[in-house]
């Protein structure tokens, strides 16, 4: 170290080291300036270390930042594919709740339909309520007699009885109901509409108006008649118990002089005056075929009994059926005639029969001339 040249200005970490005048140094001196600089670069190597140290870390949170940066570029991905996802889904809903709401309005309308259906279904029903009574007062019509199961002979009657309903029609006043034989002839005058007819030197317009038939109500009666078993009616009213009508019955059905025979059992009923006697022999009943008073001695008084086949009646395949008639026209415009009824009628039937007036041969014809009155429809058999 060349120690006679001038020292030079040290700066250093904002220290400012004057140069001392050689004359004035001495080893002491030069000994702390050692110690100094060896201070100060064991200080710059610990700067250099922190530097580096530093740079590291520098450089470790740029990849981290770099990191984080790619994950917030891929959640902010992520987002807007969830947002556009949520926005289809939201849109999908949209029109799945719109197509589940017309749906709705549809089943809803369809219900308020059937309620009306069923409305009118219950109104018809109400309207043969009394449906024993109606069929009670009709004309049924035999259908065939049943075979018995497994060809076992049980000395019944089983017979079937098919029965239709007549439909009411209300036919008013100066209306005209015709019933041609070919359906052709009534459905190609409903086409035309207005027929001008001449009635006793003056002319009607008359026209064509549709009409509706109320339903019908159509079933079989399964009909067995037993061949033991007989009813009987009009059971006198007498003031003792009840078994000893019952043995009285038993005893006076015994005797085989009037067509009755050995007993099985007796059914009494006081309250309705009616009893069911058993014989038990099968076919005993036949000898009640003709028979409809039994000879009854009771208590030193002789009575005629009503009997009859005990019967059993079923009821099956009740259906409502829409009355529809194809052959018949209904006819109204005709003004208050002078003339009777029938004369009308017939003047009406030879002009719808004449096929120049596009008629045919005519079944039936019903003409109103006063009032309100009614005619039935029957099923065609």
């Amino acid at each position: 170290m060349d120690f006679t040249s001038p020292p030079l200005s040290l700066k250093d970490n904002g220290f400012t080291m004057a140069p001392t005048a050689p004359f004035d140094s001495s080893k002491d001196e030069m000994e702390r300036l050692e110690e100094e600089l060896k201070k100060w670069k064991k200080r710059v190597e610990a700067a250099e270390k922190v530097k580096t140290h530093l740079l590291l870390c520098q450089s470790s949170a740029m990849e981290d930042c770099d990191k984080v940066e790619d994950g917030l570029i891929k959640l902010k991905n992520l987002q807007e594919k969830q947002h556009k996802e949520a926005v289809m889904s939201r849109d999908t809903h949209e029109r799945e709740l719109n197509v589940l709401n017309q749906e709705n309005a549809e089943l809803k309308r369809e219900i308020e339909k059937l309620k009306e259906d069923l409305a009118e279904c219950s109104l018809m029903l109400s309207r043969y309520s009394q449906i024993n009574k109606e069929v009670a007062e009709m004309k049924m019509k035999f259908a065939y007699m049943e075979d018995t199961k497994d060809d076992y002979q049980d000395m019944n009657t089983h017979c079937v009885f098919g029965v239709t309903t007549k439909i009411p029609f209300r036919l008013d006043q100066n209306q005209v109901l015709l019933t041609f034989e070919d359906e052709e002839v009534a459905q190609r005058l409903i086409k035309i509409g207005k027929h001008t007819v001449n009635l006793d030197n003056k002319t009607a317009d008359m026209r064509v108006i549709p009409f509706t038939l109320e339903m019908g109500i159509k079933f079989k009666l399964h009909v067995t008649i037993s061949g033991k078993k007989i009813s009987v009616s009009e059971v006198p009213e007498l003031s003792i118990p009840e078994d000893w009508m019952r043995d009285k019955l038993e005893v006076n059905f015994y005797k085989s002089e009037h067509g009755g025979g050995e007993v099985e059992n007796v059914n009494y009923d006081k309250q309705s005056r009616t009893a069911v006697i058993t014989f038990l022999r099968p076919g005993a009943t036949n000898s009640f075929v003709r028979c409809t008073e039994y000879p009854c001695f009771v208590n030193g008084t002789w009575y005629r009994l009503p009997v009859s086949p005990d019967t059993n009646v079923k009821l099956e395949n009740l259906q409502l059926y829409c009355g529809i008639s194809k052959k018949t026209i209904l006819l109204e415009g005709i003004k208050e005639m002078e003339g009777d009824e029938e004369s009308v009628q017939d003047m009406i039937k030879i002009h719808f029969q004449k096929p120049s007036n596009n008629g045919g041969e005519i079944e039936k014809i019903k003409y109103a001339s006063k009032g309100v009155t009614w005619v039935c429809f029957e099923e065609d058999a």
